[in-house]
């Protein structure tokens, strides 16, 4: 026997803001919410989901685990575009200019990759 990853768990200070930040960015939807959080996830049920539990600290450090996305049915540079109009915004974790990924953070700073190849490159 194994586990199986079934949710990604981000800390907020306001979790509607970030909910609907990472609803937007992967086209999912709330599927659970209660006094305690937010659970969102794919449209066809498909593990994991993303909870957003709220805390009463603001973030102070870089993550020690974060999510990386690609770009899929569009270009790299036009989903940059797209996430930073959402309200996510570049973040230098001391990652240089010669990488091929791009830093961003969510709207609490929660940081994530945007990587350069593209799904349908990945495939190719």
């Amino acid at each position: 026997m194994t586990g199986r990853l079934a949710a990604i768990v981000i800390d907020a200070l306001e979790p509607r803001v970030v909910a609907d930040f990472w609803c937007r960015a992967l086209g999912w939807q709330v599927v659970e919410e209660d006094e305690d959080g937010i659970s969102i996830g794919a449209a066809d049920g498909s593990w994991p989901t993303i909870d957003v539990f709220a805390v009463p600290e603001r973030k102070a450090v870089k993550n020690r685990l974060h999510l990386d996305l690609r770009a899929e049915g569009t270009t790299t540079g036009e989903e940059l575009d797209r996430l930073l109009a959402l309200g996510a915004r570049p973040v230098d974790v001391g990652q240089g200019s010669e990488v091929s990924w791009v830093v961003l953070g969510d709207p609490e700073g929660n940081e994530f990759c945007l990587l350069s190849r593209t799904v349908e490159e990945m495939r190719g």
